[in-house]
């Protein structure tokens, strides 16, 4: 620790043992030194920051009152967790998060003991503790088990799954429902609207109770007050929804409050059967620009504490998400059948200017990607044309319905697909790694990858205007800088672009790999082509290629198992042409989390990895090329 004279508590705390023996009355202290740490912490390194901020107070009364790791705390998401990463061994490597070699940027289990579960995705966490108590309940483990979720987490049909059975089984556990009115941006809803009701009845919670004490419970006062207290409840707070799941409610209380938080943790630990805790806290709590511009420090860059975030000029290119952005807005004024739906994504998708120019046609289903797919396909049912804005890891979690109900039903519905390929300093659970292979295989879709901003822009109208489901998958960031042309025009269905003829080997590049393979391109005198399509495939090109070319070389920043290269594969394979090739992408892995260009290096997709792969399995077309060139 740099400075221990600033923080004598946080300083003489290695482990959640040594917190637990800190005084109840001390516990305040802790948490404003953690605070003051976290935004020193995060402001030089950059990270999540304001949903830590939120959780300071419980992330502490957690620790202190369970004892971890013994007791097991699942946190959902994960975006909150710097508190509990400091608090539990990790203090002294916090700045190292996101970095290459440094802590993960959630919560991980071969990274500590304490990260009980591994997450980076919402919603998880009640199904996760509840399995943990089911198989310990089994083995009679009296261990405690903590699911700490969001409201913003609390609108994706999975916890409500889980809340559905967890109130059937019956275990030993608990449920801290963390209500901030935050996702990343807004939460928006019904669910919203009634938690935003228990902002309101802390005073009916505190007159209830009095009310309880003082009236006997056999009396007609006392069964009539009990009759009375449902009807309020339900009028004034969420607990009736949760207690008809089978969950026992307590709160609405203050999640900065420590003695509060201790006092109600200590109830409900030694409860029977499954209990939930509703707390509130402000996301960005104790930072007052945090707390000003929530959506704005959901996730940070390096800046000065004392100044805040300095707002940035506009960057030389735009990025990929800018283009799909410019590009909705200007296809809807053009076609009144556009809608756009995003999964609680509307800053990270590209969707700010086209929620506030067609807020009509915008529609934002907070965290539920399965939804927001299925409602996609019963808009095309009825002549809209829906684009579904949405992370390539996201997409993941609606696959049964991209097949079922868009895909087999060969529904108008446009994917435009953002973070695909290498992610970076967000880590596995955030790679696009996998679009291309799990949507190739489906029937009916069109899939296209973009070289360029002005692809992109031109895919983006091929997809909508295809009668049918198309996918565009673009990487995160900017592109070459090739200019952006303002038409809406289209590309041929299934047709790829030859962008340099040469001899000997082909180079079969899909989407953001064209730059590298330029390079190597005229380095070797080869043929290269921008593919354009994975689906469909230009079979025509490949197959006069091959015979008229060596070897081919295909580059994709996807998995390479089953993904664009495995498409050409097949393709030779089904005309009888045997021919070598080198497929070049993600291997089989999940990568570690560091920035863009040095997880393409780690993967061998930067274009040192690229050379030394082509050079390794093609050395004499390498030599004669060479020989050539001399």
């Amino acid at each position: 620790m740099k400075d221990p004279a600033r923080y004598p508590h946080l300083a003489a705390i290695e482990s959640p043992a040594d917190l637990r023996r800190v005084p109840d009355e001390e516990l305040p202290a802790v948490a404003d030194e953690l605070r003051q740490y976290l935004i020193e912490a995060v402001a030089s390194s950059g990270g999540h920051f304001g949903a830590g901020l939120g959780v300071v107070e419980l992330t502490v009364a957690l620790h202190h009152v369970f004892d971890t790791p013994t007791d097991r705390l699942v946190w959902d998401v994960g975006h909150q967790c710097y508190p509990h990463k400091i608090l539990t061994g990790r203090r002294d490597r916090i700045t190292t998060i996101k970095k290459k070699d440094g802590l993960a940027p959630f919560p991980r289990r071969e990274e500590s003991e304490y990260d009980t579960f591994g997450v980076g995705h919402s919603s998880t966490s009640i199904s996760a503790a509840l399995g943990m108590a089911i198989a310990a309940q089994r083995k009679g483990d009296p261990r405690k088990f903590v699911a700490v979720i969001g409201d913003g987490a609390m609108t994706a049909g999975m916890a409500f799954e889980a809340l559905n059975h967890g109130g059937d089984v019956e275990p030993d556990m608990l449920v801290v429902f963390n209500d901030n009115g935050m996702s990343i941006s807004e939460n928006v809803g019904a669910m919203t609207k009634i938690m935003s009701r228990a902002l309101a009845s802390r005073r009916l919670n505190a007159m209830r109770e009095r009310a309880k004490r003082a009236i006997p419970k056999q009396s007609f006062a006392g069964r009539f007050f009990k009759r009375w207290e449902e009807h309020a409840k339900g009028m004034f707070v969420p607990s009736t929804l949760f207690e008809e799941l089978g969950f026992h409610y307590t709160g609405p209380i203050d999640g900065h409050n420590i003695p509060q938080l201790l006092a109600a943790l200590r109830t409900v630990k030694n409860l029977p059967g499954p209990q939930l805790l509703h707390v509130v806290t402000t996301k960005g709590k104790g930072y007052a620009p945090a707390e000003q511009a929530q959506i704005e420090y959901h996730a940070v860059g390096p800046f000065d504490p004392e100044a805040g975030l300095v707002k940035k000029n506009a960057p030389a290119r735009p990025s990929y998400t800018d283009i799909f952005s410019d590009w909705l807005c200007d296809q809807a004024a053009a076609d009144e059948r556009l809608l756009g739906i995003t999964p609680a994504m509307r800053e990270g998708s590209g969707l700010v200017r086209f929620s506030r120019e067609y807020p009509e046609r915008y529609f934002d289903v907070a965290i539920a990607e399965q939804h927001a797919v299925t409602l996609a396909a019963g808009m095309a049912c009825e002549g809209a044309k829906p684009v579904v804005a949405i992370y390539s890891t996201f997409l993941q979690r609606a696959y049964d319905q991209a097949i079922h109900d868009v895909a087999l039903q060969n529904l108008d519905v446009t994917f435009a697909i953002d973070r695909a390929g290498v992610v970076g300093p967000d880590g596995a659970t955030h790679a696009g790694s996998f679009d291309l292979s799990f949507l190739r295989c489906l029937p009916n879709m069109v899939i296209m990858a973009p070289a360029d901003e002005n692809e992109c822009r031109m895919m983006l109208s091929t997809g909508f205007q295809y009668a049918g489901p198309a996918a565009v998958r673009y990487p995160r960031g900017t592109g070459p800088g090739i200019a952006i042309r303002p038409e809406l025009d289209t590309l041929p269905i299934g047709k790829a672009e030859l962008r340099r003829r040469g001899h000997g080997l082909a180079l079969l590049s899909f989407g953001a790999m064209l730059s590298p393979a330029t390079e190597i391109a005229a380095e070797l005198d080869a043929t290269l082509v921008n593919m354009r399509f994975v689906k469909p495939l230009d079979e025509a090109l490949v197959v006069e290629l091959a015979r008229t070319h060596d070897a081919f070389v295909t580059l994709e920043d996807n998995a390479v198992a089953g993904g664009a290269g495995s498409a050409v594969a097949e393709c030779l394979a089904a005309h009888g042409i045997v021919k070598p090739v080198l497929h070049l992408g993600l291997p089989d892995a999940y990568l570690e989390h560091g920035s863009r260009e040095e997880v393409l290096s780690m993967a061998g997709l930067d274009l040192p990895g690229i050379r030394r792969a082509i050079h390794a399995r093609f050395p004499q077309a390498v030599g004669a090329s060479v020989a050539s060139a001399g």
